[in-house]
């Protein structure tokens, strides 16, 4: 979908009383909503997370690199998006989930911001978290593994 399409349904949400309005396009959709879960103020917080997180991404890699023969036994949630990986809806709230949590089928378990939209990522398995593949912050690549379920 066109990004000035997406700019144009945004300025019609702005100037009109539509709460939400979700456009699909063959196999492309967007939905925008005006009640959010997220504030503004929400969304200016995750400015400053990368920086504080670049020191622990040198540990990061060393985790992702002990994780892949775990990933393979279990349910992999991939990045629908390239982005920036969060555990939580803002730096001050708990995480979605954590390892050895039980999660159902469209539980949101973490969020992907693309181009500022936050997009909430759902479980399309039902079990046990077993690793969490993505450090806070960290930016995600199009079909990475994100999150392994049992």
């Amino acid at each position: 979908m066109d990004i000035r399409k997406v700019k144009k349904l945004i300025e019609l949400l702005e100037s009109s009383d539509i709460a939400e309005i979700e456009i699909k396009e063959g196999e492309e959709a967007v939905r925008i909503s005006r009640n959010s879960k997220f504030a503004p103020a929400q969304v200016q917080a995750y400015a400053p997370a990368p920086a504080p997180a670049a020191a622990p991404a040198a540990a990061a890699p060393v985790a992702a690199e002990e994780s892949p023969s775990k990933a393979l036994r279990g349910n992999l949630i991939k990045s629908p998006m390239v982005g920036t990986f969060y555990r939580s809806p803002s730096p001050s709230s708990p995480a979605f989930v954590e390892v050895g949590q039980h999660v159902k089928v469209g539980d949101v378990i973490c969020i992907v911001e693309a181009m500022k939209m936050m997009n909430q990522i759902e479980a399309d398995h039902s079990g046990v978290v077993e690793a969490i593949l993505v450090e806070d912050g960290e930016p995600v690549e199009y079909d990475q593994a994100l999150i392994t379920i049992v």
